[in-house]
């Protein structure tokens, strides 16, 4: 039987007295994208952060490929193959491309830099550039590529392409198409409907900390009435 990638089971979260995760549950299927959509606030990223151990749960479980990871340390996530892109991207200003993704370059990765270059042209030509030299794009596909390289089993995107020009959108979204048809299963937060409706083949959304809804992508096209009330869409 294959293992679960991700399942989440009436997660409940804090930061300090504030209770942001309320019995949050979902999975991550083999091979799937799935989307984490709702409102500012509704609980999106401190989900990822909490799967990956940079917020404990302080309730329900978190299992990694059927393994209980609820609790252990993000170190130690990370090492088990569970990999987050932030929304702050966390590159190196003051290293050059090539030195940011020989960093994170692990023993019996799947992902060369070879293969990064090829699925990231634009880093390749950079490559001798500093981080802090890079557009928003440039820096977002180091940030994935980077990722890559580290050999995840589960990659975690928390709004990949927020504040990117039309043309360099459609080339993260081919990027993450070819990533997931290497079979690296994607939970993804992001709000930009057009994209995620695009990549995903189940949506998640999560409003005051719950999920409030679930469903398939043509259940999720279909539905203007949830997309209006917990997303605003229709205002």
């Amino acid at each position: 039987m294959t293992a679960t990638p991700l399942r989440l089971d009436e997660v409940h979260s804090y930061y300090g007295k504030s209770h942001i995760l309320q019995g949050v549950t979902l999975t991550v299927g083999p091979g799937e994208v799935v989307t984490l959509l709702g409102r500012n606030g509704a609980g999106k990223t401190t989900t990822l952060k909490t799967v990956s151990g940079l917020v404990r749960a302080a309730a329900g479980r978190v299992r990694f490929l059927d393994a209980d990871i609820t609790g252990a340390r993000a170190h130690a996530i990370a090492r088990s193959g569970l990999a987050l892109v932030p929304e702050d991207r966390g590159i190196f200003g003051l290293l050059t491309v090539e030195e940011n993704l020989k960093i994170a370059v692990r023993k019996g990765s799947l992902w060369t830099m070879d293969d990064v270059y090829r699925h990231f042209p634009r880093l390749k030509e950079r490559r001798r550039n500093g981080g802090a030299q890079l557009s928003g794009g440039e820096q977002q596909m180091l940030s994935i590529a980077r990722a890559l390289l580290n050999g995840p089993k589960l990659l975690m995107l928390d709004e990949p392409v927020e504040g990117l020009a039309p043309v360099v959108v459609d080339e993260i979204v081919a990027q993450i198409r070819d990533i997931r048809s290497s079979g690296i299963p994607i939970l993804l937060v992001e709000q930009n409907l057009a994209v995620c409706t695009e990549l995903a083949d189940r949506h998640y959304i999560l409003d005051l900390g719950r999920v409030v809804y679930e469903g398939s992508r043509e259940e999720f096209i279909a539905d203007a009435a949830v997309k209006d009330r917990y997303l605003g869409v229709g205002a």
